[in-house]
């Protein structure tokens, strides 16, 4: 029993010497990638190895108990192989929070053996922590100035309320006295800017009329005279013919405009006198607007 004992502890001893021997062939060397870090920052924790290329080594992933620090992501790169000597590297990407002012931190690369495995560390990396707020010093220091300072003056808001309140009354006073007249300028404005956005309608219209007298064009030339007249006084220009136009206008003339016109429509025929007609039925238009003007200035 005592052979074979100290047999076994004789392969033992030439095993663990025979792994030490090969753990001399692997060199670890580990750093942060800055000095200092507030609490929870992230930083980055570089770790590298230079070993055989036949020697089979890992490192660390996120299952391994990183201590006071917590494990965000591993970057890796590619291993580079010169000489039948490999170099592996890696970052790992932490947040320190512990309050010591000081941390060593360090993390081993395994190499694994047929039944157990050797952890080889490098040399602690140290990483300081940055404090958010400085220190009070112990002796304060007092720099006297007796420069001028400019102040400045706070918004007066009851002055702003009083002149808000006079504006209101100003412009109450002026509706109650002038608001006629600002009304009935307002309604000859209003007109006035709708005549001129007809008559620009009913330039185009008619010059498309004159150049090409089609049925589409002669129709949209009426409707176009129609409504204006409606929205100019409200009557049911669009319902009537051209004689109940004639009718209410007291104009028998206006009736042949509209025949000149409707020839186009109904018979597809053109009259050579179309341009009179149109120019015709625009002073019609004209005079409606001058009689509501007028109308607007007598009574608003």
């Amino acid at each position: 029993m005592d052979k074979i004992t100290k047999v076994f502890f004789q392969v033992f001893f030439l095993l663990m010497l025979a792994a030490g021997v090969k753990g001399q062939d692997v060199a670890v060397e580990s750093y942060f990638l800055q000095d200092s870090a507030m609490l929870g920052e992230r930083v980055g924790y570089v770790l590298k190895a230079r070993y055989p290329s036949d020697l089979p080594l890992l490192f660390p992933d996120s299952t391994y108990n990183f201590g006071e620090f917590e494990f965000l992501e591993k970057q890796t790169f590619a291993s580079l192989t010169t000489d039948s000597t490999t170099l592996d590297s890696a970052v790992y990407w932490l947040s320190n929070f512990s309050l010591d002012s000081l941390q060593l931190f360090r993390l081993p690369v395994f190499e694994v053996l047929k039944y157990d495995s050797i952890s080889h560390f490098a040399e602690a990396a140290p990483l300081a922590l940055k404090l958010t707020i400085d220190e009070m010093p112990e002796d304060l220091a007092f720099q006297q100035n007796d420069s001028y300072l400019s102040i400045p003056t706070a918004f007066n808001y009851p002055y702003l309320i009083i002149g808000l309140l006079a504006l209101v009354i100003l412009a109450v006073l002026a509706v109650y006295f002038f608001g006629g007249g600002i009304r009935k300028r307002w309604k000859i404005y209003r007109e006035n800017k709708k005549w001129k956005h007809f008559l620009n309608n009913w330039e185009q219209s008619m010059q498309t009329l004159v150049d090409q007298p089609e049925i589409q064009e002669a129709d949209e030339l009426l409707g176009l005279w129609k409504g204006y007249l409606e929205n100019l006084t409200g009557l049911p220009y669009k319902e009537w013919t051209a004689t109940e136009i004639s009718e209410y206008l007291e104009n028998p003339d206006i009736v042949k405009d509209f025949r000149k016109i409707e020839l186009i429509i109904y018979a597809n025929r053109i009259d050579e006198h179309i341009r009179e007609a149109c120019d015709s039925l625009l002073e019609v238009s004209r005079q409606q607007l001058e009689e509501k003007i007028e109308n607007i200035r007598q009574h608003g």
